[in-house]
């Protein structure tokens, strides 16, 4: 038997290796493992995880969409007031008016209140998870850059030294609800709008579920009515979180 027929079986076998993708490589079961269970996860995060997807077509209620409505604050016209209650956004116009737009505010025990000024504007900006939300979320990857995949959406505005910011986002359906780390998020649209008519300094006051309650009780309820204390969801202060 000659060389070249006695090697035939291991050559059909190297060519049946060569002609296989990358794609069927990932799932070819005699292929040795190299990952570590870990990296594993790691490398299974992808553009239609949870958190980084496109932005899907969404129509947010009518009572959360961008419109002008009565308002009577004490604060400066300019002023962006955050009903974190009734997952709204105010921004103050004066002469009892506000722009009002709806959000998405954090979950049970990640909410906050306060006073901050806006202290950068980013369009499309980069997302670096902080390392809190890393250890809360290992999958997450460290660094998305700016675009329709990116959680922040189309623009952001950064609040004080804190690391919360109002941002838009990727899943207009999480309007309305309590979903996030601590961040104001708005529609794509909704926050490209506010964007555009606030400024670096701008004050922002992060109103808490108790001071929402308690203003809403006082513009409406009669002054011999019997005030009922409502308790809102957790919170915390900004510096408690991070």
């Amino acid at each position: 038997m000659t060389n070249a027929v006695r090697h035939l079986p291991l050559l059909a076998l190297i060519a049946g290796f060569t002609a296989i993708t990358p794609a069927q490589a990932q799932n070819f079961s005699l292929l040795p493992n190299i990952f570590e269970p870990q990296e594993r996860q790691t490398l299974a995060y992808a553009p239609d995880d949870d958190v980084i997807q496109e932005e899907q077509p969404y129509e947010v209620p009518a009572h959360l969409k961008r419109q002008i409505v009565n308002y009577q604050t004490k604060e400066a016209p300019g002023t962006i007031v955050v009903d974190t209650a009734n997952t709204y956004l105010y921004l103050v116009l004066g002469d009892g008016r506000a722009m009002r737009y709806g959000i998405g505010v954090g979950r049970d025990g990640f909410t906050w209140s306060g006073t901050q000024k806006i202290a950068e504007k980013k369009e499309w900006p980069d997302w670096r998870p902080p390392s809190e939300m890393i250890a809360r979320q290992p999958y997450l990857p460290r660094f998305v850059a700016g675009g329709t995949h990116n959680p922040l959406g189309a623009r952001a505005l950064y609040l004080g030294s804190t690391q919360y910011r109002i941002h838009g986002t990727n899943a207009p359906q999480t309007i309305g609800k309590r979903v996030s780390s601590g961040c104001i998020r708005m529609t794509n649209d909704d926050v490209s709008d506010l964007y555009a008519r606030v400024n670096v300094g701008t004050k922002v006051v992060v109103l808490s579920a108790n001071q929402t309650v308690r203003a809403h009780n006082e513009q409406r309820t009669p002054r011999n009515a019997r005030m009922v204390r409502l308790e809102g969801p957790s919170v915390i202060k900004a510096s408690e979180l991070y």
